[in-house]
């Protein structure tokens, strides 16, 4: 993991009182050029010139019970996963002052001061907390972008409640009842799409909602400042997210793009639905029957975008390895990954490893190589 030295900028970044240098939006939307460790290769950054045709997919029968309507939403959700792994809901059941309450709170936490903001920033090997730019953790193709991302489990204690009120301060109680509630229908929905990705694949409808019943989740809320130079950096650069399932809001701005067909294609942002994507522990999970969605963030130079993201994670010791149905089902009859824990991938992905389209297979031989300290990357990006 590359460390982080002094990023190339126009003028220095703020300056926290005990010398250390951060970055936020206030920062990055004041620079009239991209500073050269903002920069992304041509082939990254080049604007999709075409939309993405992704099936938006009506939840109301599910919810209903209308077993003729669940199996045309399987069938719509199993197509998409096969060929890249996104796609849209609508009538999903998250009430739409809830997801609008939790945009009037973005802002609460990301007007703060820098030196509030870095009180809970991000640890090394964590995936929680605050980060600007991730200047943290790299030092060249920075995303132009800060994050907060805080831990959901569901159950009876108020995790994200709590960490806003005793964490960050007792001003942010209402803001962390609120994401304790956002979480929560996120991960109620989650377990719902499960039981429609289990259809798909033909194993048991219960299957993954079991698994993931006791997870462990992300909850991220993002802001990307404006660019005045978009086409040459981005908000967050080509990947496919580590964990299971993805569920995204995005504001009516736009900037979420997708790779398929060998090209990336923008979505355009549907009022009122939740966007999805398949991550690497799900394709684990199918053995690579679906595909974990290659995905990018794109800025521009008019008005800054925010987005709400839920990544829903398995318990950290919970062994993920795929149905024996699905093993037989796969080409050639054999697994395609080692069994390993959520724990065992968060590992790479915070310590040794950043994520991109390939991580799941770069990730498979250092799991299962002798000497993991001194592993080295085979498997490299094909989306150029």
């Amino acid at each position: 993991m590359a460390s982080s030295p002094s990023v190339l900028l126009s003028s220095p970044p703020p300056t926290a009182k005990d010398g250390s240098r951060f970055i936020d939006s206030n920062y990055l939307q004041k620079q009239s050029h991209v500073p050269a460790n903002f920069k992304w290769p041509e082939e990254d950054a080049a604007s999709a010139q075409e939309e993405l045709n992704a099936p938006v997919v009506d939840l109301e029968g599910f919810f209903n019970g209308d077993v003729v309507a669940t199996e045309n939403a399987a069938k719509l959700i199993r197509s998409s996963c096969l060929s890249h792994g996104f796609f849209q809901v609508t009538n999903h059941r998250v009430d739409a002052d809830l997801i609008q309450l939790a945009y009037d709170h973005v802002d609460d936490f990301f007007n703060l001061p820098i030196e509030e903001k870095i009180k809970v920033q991000r640890r090394p090997g964590s995936p929680y907390g605050y980060s600007g730019a991730h200047m943290d953790r790299f030092s060249s193709n920075l995303p132009w972008k800060e994050t907060f991302s805080f831990a959901f489990q569901n159950g009876p204690e108020k995790t994200v409640a709590d960490y806003f009120k005793f964490t960050i301060s007792r001003d942010f109680e209402q803001t962390g009842l609120v994401y304790q509630k956002y979480s929560e229908a996120m991960h109620s929905l989650s377990l719902s799409i499960m039981e429609l990705l289990a259809i798909g694949l033909g194993v048991d409808r219960t299957l993954y909602r079991e698994f993931f019943e006791d997870a462990v989740s992300i909850m991220r809320t993002n802001l990307y400042p404006t660019c005045q130079e978009p086409n040459l950096s981005l908000g967050t650069g080509p990947h496919c997210d580590p964990n299971a399932l993805t569920i995204l809001h995005q504001d009516l701005v736009g900037g979420l793009d997708v790779f398929v067909d060998n090209k990336w294609h923008k979505v355009r942002p549907v009022l009122g639905a939740l966007v999805i994507n398949i991550g690497d522990v799900f394709a684990a999970l199918s053995n690579g029957i679906y595909r974990s969605c290659l995905h990018r963030a794109a800025v521009n130079s008019h008005k800054e975008r925010r987005s709400l993201v839920f990544f829903m994670c398995p318990r950290a010791d919970k062994v993920v390895k795929p149905a024996e149905e699905l093993v037989r089902k796969s080409e050639g009859g054999t697994r395609k990954f080692p069994d390993f824990t959520w724990s065992d991938l968060l590992e790479f992905t915070q310590n040794h490893y950043r994520v991109n389209e390939t991580t799941l297979e770069n990730f498979t031989d250092w799991f299962l190589s002798a000497d993991r300290s001194n592993f080295k990357p085979t498997h490299f990006k094909t989306s150029q």
